[in-house]
C-alpha cells in the first residue's frame, strides 16, 4: 500500500514534469536485474504528455487517457528479418494518463510508472497483455 505524504506541503507542488516521470522510469529500469536489462537490448524510453492522435485512432481508443504506455518496435525473438533503417525499439510512457490513473488509485507514482514500464518491456519480449495478466496472477 502506498504511503500518504504527510508533509502537508501540497499548496506549492506542481504535477510531475515529463523529466520527473522519465527519472522515475529510468530508476525503475535500473532497479531491474542486470540480466533482464542485458536481454532487453537497446530500448529508447520516451515520455510524452499524450499519445499521438494516430495511435488513439489506430488502437480504437475512446480517449487519449485510455493508454498509459506503448511499446513500438520489433519484439525480441521476432523471426522477421530486420528492415534496413529500422528504428530502435522504444517504450513510450504517457504522463497525463499516468497522472490521471494515479489520482484515482492508491498506488505510489513510482510504483505505477515501474508497472507500466515493465508491462511495456513485456511487449518488447513478445508477451501479450493476456500473457502478462496470467504471469501477474501467478506471481500475486
Amino acid at each position: 500500500m502506498a504511503r500518504h505524504d504527510q508533509s502537508g506541503d501540497w499548496g506549492r507542488r506542481m504535477a510531475p514534469s515529463l523529466e520527473e516521470i522519465e527519472a522515475l522510469a529510468l530508476e525503475a529500469y535500473a532497479g531491474l536485474p542486470q540480466e533482464f536489462r542485458r536481454l532487453s537490448g537497446d530500448i529508447q524510453f520516451i515520455v510524452a504528455d499524450f499519445p499521438e492522435d494516430s495511435i488513439v485512432e489506430e488502437m480504437g481508443l475512446e480517449s487519449a487517457f485510455d493508454i498509459l504506455g506503448l511499446f513500438e518496435g520489433r519484439p525480441i525473438g521476432d523471426p522477421g528479418l530486420a528492415v534496413t533503417g529500422e528504428m530502435t525499439n522504444r517504450i513510450l510512457l504517457y504522463r497525463r494518463p499516468i497522472l490521471d490513473y494515479w489520482s484515482e488509485h492508491e498506488e505510489a507514482l513510482g510504483t505505477l510508472v515501474a508497472h507500466v514500464l515493465i508491462h511495456e518491456i513485456g511487449h518488447h519480449f513478445g508477451l501479450s497483455d493476456d500473457d502478462m495478466e496470467e504471469l501477474e496472477a501467478q506471481a500475486g
